[in-house]
């Protein structure tokens, strides 16, 4: 924290007393009367307004999962469900839009289930002024996502909000896809031993809004990964079943990710640090602005808990994937420290790598 004011400082005789209003903090506070931009991070603010404000407003067993997609059985089927919003700016980035986001953010979180995503509702809240070439642009990038991916977008909204009131385009998208019999991917399933396999390289994504949003150049265009994990997933499922956990690290990154599994699993997680895979431009990238790739956000990578029997076998299988191809073990469950996320570096020491409280940069997806 910084100050700059202290009223009576230098008083002989009497004590410094600081003027907390001329304070600033780098971080948001964990007690804001009001919504910071932490609170959309995916991290720490993320949860507790999910689980202090929505949650007892909603109820309801499904809802308690706070998974990704929601399974729920219908008509005798089991049937993942997920909506999402996206408010990524700049709208257009290298590697993709606002509208691929849209498609390949719900298809990745229903996948994230073991299900294929058969249809998604489209919402389109639009800011006057906004030029109709740019709308078109993004719907048509949209579509093409959508048939990229196997998934027919099968109704929609559109609303115009008042100028200056909007960011251009925000869109919300809601998806649906039948999880297959004997399918149970959920963090409670995670037991100590389970091998820890990330599907290709970190913080792209992250790295790639931050240069176009900032003006950054980094002496090579790092491009989005955003891609539909539908087909990898499905990849892996054929060699078994039995996959204990499944998510893709978006907001709040890798670090993320793998701390809502330890703590929902019960379990503590090991990872070695020097196999994280970090692309040289993104961590020259994160070392020129002082950031951790591992909480950088991605958005066409999973992270996976496979039974350690299982685990030689489906790390082949997604390096026989195109999304899979850089598929590394990073890492696995222990018994040990249950909830916490513990890496080992390089030099042979360990670190805790937390939560997030908020997002390192906002507004990427």
């Amino acid at each position: 924290m910084n100050t700059a004011v202290t009223a009576t400082a230098g008083v002989p005789g009497e004590e410094p007393v600081l003027d907390l209003t001329a304070w600033t903090c780098p971080a948001p506070l964990r007690d804001q009367p009001r919504v910071v931009m932490g609170h959309g991070g995916g991290g720490a603010l993320s949860a507790e307004l999910v689980q202090h404000v929505f949650a007892p407003a909603y109820g309801g067993d499904v809802l308690a999962q706070l998974a990704d997609s929601a399974v729920v059985s219908l008509g005798g089927a089991r049937l993942a469900f997920s909506t999402d919003s996206y408010v990524v700016r700049p709208l257009f980035f290298p590697g993709g839009s606002i509208g691929d986001l849209a498609v390949n953010g719900t298809v990745n979180d229903l996948a994230m289930s073991g299900a294929r995503a058969a249809y998604l509702s489209c919402g389109f809240i639009l800011e006057e002024g906004v030029e109709l070439s740019v709308v078109a642009r993004v719907a048509d990038a949209l579509g093409a996502a959508a048939r990229t991916a196997g998934v027919e977008v099968a109704t929609g909204d559109t609303k115009v909000v008042d100028a200056g009131h909007g960011d251009g385009i925000f869109i919300n998208t809601a998806g649906i896809g039948l999880v297959p019999a004997g399918v149970d991917l959920r963090p409670q399933r995670v037991v100590p031993g389970d091998v820890v396999i990330a599907s290709g390289a970190i913080g792209v994504h992250g790295v790639a809004i931050m240069s176009v949003r900032e003006g950054l150049e980094f002496g090579v265009e790092i491009e989005s990964d955003c891609a539909a994990l539908g087909g990898l997933v499905e990849t892996m499922l054929a060699v078994t079943p039995d996959l204990h956990v499944l998510r893709d690290p978006t907001r709040g990154g890798l670090a993320a990710a793998l701390n809502e599994i330890a703590v929902a699993s019960g379990t503590g997680v090991v990872i070695q640090e020097r196999n994280v895979p970090v692309p040289p431009a993104v961590a020259n990238a994160c070392a020129v602005l002082g950031l951790d790739p591992m909480y950088v956000a991605n958005e066409g990578k999973l992270v996976a808990f496979v039974p350690r029997g299982h685990a030689e076998a489906v790390l082949e299988a997604m390096r026989a994937h195109p999304l899979g191809a850089e598929a590394t073990v990073i890492g696995e469950a222990v018994e040990a420290h249950p909830g916490m996320v513990v890496a080992r570096t390089g030099l042979g020491g360990t670190r805790v790598v937390d939560l997030p409280i908020g997002e390192q940069l906002p507004r990427i997806c």
